[in-house]
């Protein structure tokens, strides 16, 4: 073991340089992110944990319609997912769509949806806290 230690020990290896020309190796930041989980979900277009990271980057850079869309898709491959229709919900919010957003909340609340603080606190959902139905959701949580 020790003269194998000693070997090790005595090697050179060559420093390499890898230079990659293809421009999508060149994205940074949310562009690649979006370009990189894009092409998993394009080889495998129900992986939910790639779509509901996909959507959150769409919402982040103001792709509203395309996250509206990822979470359009969630919503039929996870049916009792709270958290999916909390998310749907602040989609339509964001794209102004109050009714469909007011439904998708309402479905979120009946799944278990809980959290009040974040509720309240989240800035995609600015549209609907003017809306009467708004209050009465917050109330419905309250009494659960």
């Amino acid at each position: 073991m020790e003269s194998e230690n000693r070997f090790l020990n005595s090697i050179t290896l060559p420093n390499y340089e890898f230079i990659i020309n293809s421009p999508e190796f060149k994205k940074e930041g949310a562009e690649f992110t979006i370009w990189f989980f894009e092409n998993i979900i394009e080889k495998n277009p129900n992986y939910v944990d790639c779509l509901m990271y996909l959507g959150n980057v769409y919402t982040a850079n103001g792709m509203y319609e395309k996250g509206l869309m990822v979470d359009q898709k969630l919503s039929l491959l996870r049916p009792k997912d709270p958290m999916v229709h909390y998310n749907l919900a602040c989609s339509y919010t964001l794209l102004k769509k109050i009714d469909a957003a007011f439904d998708a909340l309402e479905k979120a609340i009946a799944l278990g949806y809980k959290d009040v603080y974040h509720l309240e606190m989240d800035k995609d959902l600015t549209y609907l806290r003017k809306d009467i139905r708004y209050k009465k959701l917050i109330r419905k949580i309250k009494n659960y």
